[in-house]
């Protein structure tokens, strides 16, 4: 069948695009059309506190630990709050999981979705000007609606999303996701107050020259990563690390590379949250034809364990992740 987003006309609205594709949810129920509406309004309240970093007090740290033992900046919170209250005044979700609380959110015991969420990835970016982002999943949940979420909602195999995607705070703010239906890419116009089409069916090249890794870290990689850069090396590949996984994978998206994060000595099951962020981005690079990989297995179908859950990952384009795991 032929597909009828061919063709569309580059500066469609979000509203209108999302409309228009709605029978190719799984659930075409408009419930999933409003959560995409919700994190998309929640983005545009974020992106304005980003906006205003370093002329309120909202930027620096809280002087806390979050959930992961990682410095909470004040942004942090505010984004974890914003996207909170914008996915609870719209109803559809049941709970959320976030990288900065410790157990599930329970929101709406009717609500059909589960939402994870990194809400601000890259924080520590925050006070030097740097692109920041957010990350987010959406899962349909198991148990009956109505009743109390269950484990078997929240622990679910990134091969059950029904959408993921990312908003990525930089020199212009964009949303990024995908249905399940190829990628799309959404630039926000702050003079409208809208999100419009900008990068229609995104594909990541095949190959690509890039490498983004914390090279600073490299005595305590896995042997089959440290043979892996020393083929980079080999082959003049160029190094470009950014520390802010959406900004390293939104470069790779476009112009084609690799991003990897793998276990280290001091963090032996690596630093990446599965929940929050390798299942989201492994969607959304598969449907733009790249790979996910933690080394050894498809990030897509690792069974997660516990909502805090770590794990190496190399993503992005897939040659590249493929020569990445002929090492291991």
């Amino acid at each position: 069948m032929e597909d009828s987003r061919i063709g569309l006309p580059i500066g469609i609205a979000l509203d209108r695009f999302i409309k228009r594709f709605q029978d190719d949810f799984p659930y075409a129920t408009g419930e999933l059309s409003q959560l995409l509406r919700d994190i998309a309004l929640a983005g545009k309240v974020v992106n304005r506190e980003v906006n205003k970093a370093g002329l309120v007090n909202i930027s620096g740290s809280m002087g806390i630990d979050n959930i992961q033992g990682e410095d909470q900046q004040k942004l942090d919170v505010l984004a974890n709050i914003r996207f909170i209250r914008a996915l609870t005044k719209g109803g559809e979700a049941a709970a959320i999981i976030s990288e900065e609380d410790e157990s599930v959110i329970d929101l709406h015991n009717n609500g059909k979705y589960i939402i994870a969420i990194d809400p601000l990835d890259g924080s520590s970016n925050i006070d030097v000007n740097v692109s920041i982002g957010t990350i987010f999943s959406i899962y349909r949940r198991r148990s009956s609606v109505g009743s109390p979420v269950k484990e078997e909602d929240v622990l679910q195999p990134g091969t059950s999303q029904v959408a993921a995607g990312y908003l990525l705070y930089g020199s212009s703010t964009m949303l990024v996701y995908t249905t399940g239906k190829g990628v799309n890419g959404f630039t926000y116009d702050p003079t409208l107050g809208e999100y419009f089409l900008s990068h229609q069916d995104m594909r990541i090249p095949d190959e690509g020259k890039i490498y983004s890794v914390n090279e600073a870290a490299s005595l305590g990689f896995p042997d089959p990563v440290k043979k892996y850069l020393n083929y980079c090396h080999e082959n003049a590949h160029t190094s470009r690390y950014i520390g802010a996984l959406v900004a390293d994978f939104h470069r790779n998206l476009l112009k084609g590379g690799i991003y990897m994060y793998p276990s280290t000595t001091r963090y032996p099951k690596g630093k990446l949250r599965l929940m929050y962020e390798c299942n989201a981005l492994a969607f959304v690079v598969e449907q733009a034809g790249g790979k996910a990989s933690s080394g050894d297995s498809r990030i897509l179908e690792i069974a997660p364990n516990n909502l805090h859950q770590r794990c190496p990952l190399f993503i992005g384009s897939k040659a590249m992740v493929d020569k990445l795991e002929s090492y291991f």
